[in-house]
């Protein structure tokens, strides 16, 4: 039986850190394509589209009004708010 067509467009830990760090560095730089193409190893499309849909659901990055993709994800942020008792789920 072949596998299916998203099976064969995950992408590897290896890429989605590749992408998450090109993305952190040049936040609000490239729309998705242009950031694609910019990427220091190249990648099937889907692929890379996997990945930023991803980053995307996990907060780490965001489409901005103009179609370019900007980090957004704040460890020190989150900590501070995971660390507040008022916060907690009960």
């Amino acid at each position: 039986m072949p596998a299916s067509s998203s099976a064969s467009h995950s992408p590897t830990l290896e890429t989605i850190r590749m992408i998450e760090e090109f993305a952190r560095e040049h936040s609000g730089e490239y729309r998705r394509r242009a950031m694609w193409s910019s990427l220091p190893r190249k990648t099937m499309y889907q692929t890379f589209k996997t990945a930023i849909d991803y980053l995307i659901e996990s907060n780490k990055i965001a489409i901005d009004a103009g179609g370019k993709v900007c980090w957004i994800f704040d460890p020190d942020l989150t900590r501070r708010y995971l660390g507040r008792e008022d916060l907690r789920i009960r």
